[in-house]
């Protein structure tokens, strides 16, 4: 069994003899670039009525929950692209707005008083949702993978 001081040693001591290749670099950079700093992370939740199933019209529900706001997502899939329709519970205030983003771009929309929200037109791929509150730390769901 290695501890580990001795496995971080070997670390140190291999690190100098092989570089990093470009690509490595590059991507670690890149996924660096998607995170929000001091958000807090909303997870996966499960609800009887939102159970991250796809329904018959090929939709997909969604729910996620942290620091006291839960998202419910509906995924839906056509034409070769995404629409998500959104809600966030309890409505988090005026002034309050969600990006909905992919690793190529971010969508921001206003929070309408229902704590209703919707973007279309989104490639397949991951996507992931930020609130922003004012005053507030962000709450941003974990990335999921929607397919066609």
């Amino acid at each position: 069994m290695i501890n580990d001081e001795y496995f971080l040693a070997a670390l140190r001591l291999s690190s100098g003899h092989d570089p990093i290749p470009r690509h490595v670099s590059a991507t670690a950079r890149e996924a660096f670039a998607l995170r929000v700093p001091h958000a807090l992370t909303a997870a996966p939740a499960e609800c009887s009525a939102v159970r991250g199933v796809r329904d018959d019209d090929g939709s997909h529900l969604v729910r996620f929950v942290a620091a006291g706001l839960t998202f419910d997502l509906e995924v839906t899939e056509g034409d070769g692209l995404i629409d998500v329709a959104g809600l966030v519970s309890p409505y988090p205030g005026d002034d309050s707005l969600v990006d909905v983003r992919t690793p190529h771009m971010t969508l921001t929309r206003r929070i309408g008083p229902t704590g209703h929200f919707a973007v279309t037109g989104l490639p397949p791929g991951w996507i992931s949702v930020v609130c922003h509150r004012p005053g507030l730390a962000p709450v941003q769901t974990t990335w999921v993978r929607i397919r066609p």
